[in-house]
């Protein structure tokens, strides 16, 4: 796979870069130098899983990301010292 996106690219770009690399296919997930994830776009995932139907509407992936709601409840500063925790290598 060539498709590939670090994980400081997408704290940098956001979405746009993701979504920019899905246009060329599945896209593979970087960090610190390992593969770490794949995000593939929703028609391959449900070709992957073999679904009859696909989702319809046309959005983007940050469009879904914001139309769902968060389904764990952490607060501000357990989010904050998680970060801290991933950038301190």
């Amino acid at each position: 796979m060539t498709n590939i996106l670090t994980v400081a690219e997408i704290k940098r770009r956001g979405m746009a870069a993701i979504e920019e690399g899905l246009q060329r296919g599945p896209v593979q997930i970087f960090k610190r130098n390992k593969p770490a994830a794949v995000v593939l776009s929703q028609a391959d995932y449900q070709r992957l899983i073999g679904a009859q139907h696909t989702v319809t509407g046309g959005m983007t992936a940050l469009q879904w990301l914001l139309a769902h709601s968060p389904a764990a409840s952490r607060n501000k500063a357990d989010i904050d010292a998680g970060l801290d925790r991933e950038r301190a290598w």
